[in-house]
């Protein structure tokens, strides 16, 4: 059973390009990121580089190997890397262990325009495509925006999950497709 989806703004969604990331965008990444706004929910603290380093090598193979991973999202306008929107096997043994997890993340200066939820529908193509038949999102419960973006998509909640640290709650949202 899937939700309806959130109403959508009344204002346009913004266009979008989503691209495999690249070496260099591990800088770009960790340059957008390096605010504890946009980390709050992710361990608090800005990343080192080499965790980006990691992270956009990991995608790149996820893309040879499935079709889809964890895109650099860029501005149409300017060329500028705004985040990552995209989906990638659950990386950890705890949650949705063995699950398709779709994720953004996205710079301070870009909340709030709609960038996320376009972005992940584009992203969700892609997942379609390659024949997953279902997605996970994992967001913090206090993240009420990534919360909305999982309802604009027609996310349900399912289940309460209390990752190993113990220091918070997130609700795992599903979405057949």
């Amino acid at each position: 059973m899937t939700s309806a989806p959130a109403p959508r703004p009344a204002r346009p969604l913004p266009a979008v390009e989503l691209r495999v990331p690249t070496e260099e965008d591990a800088w770009h990444w960790h340059h957008v990121f390096n605010d504890p706004e946009v980390m709050e929910f992710h361990g608090g603290a800005p990343a080192e580089l080499s965790v980006y380093e990691e992270l956009t090598a990991r995608q790149r193979r996820h893309h040879a190997e499935h079709g889809f991973c964890l895109y650099t999202l860029l501005d149409p306008a300017d060329g500028a890397v705004i985040g990552f929107t995209g989906a990638q096997p659950w990386p950890w043994e705890w949650g949705p262990a063995g699950e398709i997890e779709i994720g953004w993340r996205l710079g301070r200066a870009y909340w709030g325009k709609g960038y996320a939820t376009t972005a992940a529908e584009r992203a969700l193509d892609a997942v379609r495509t390659a024949g997953v038949p279902r997605v996970v999102a994992l967001i913090d419960s206090r993240n009420a925006r990534s919360i909305a973006v999982t309802q604009r998509l027609g996310m349900h909640r399912a289940e309460t999950v209390t990752p190993p640290t113990g220091n918070r709650t997130a609700y795992c949202h599903r979405l057949d497709l």
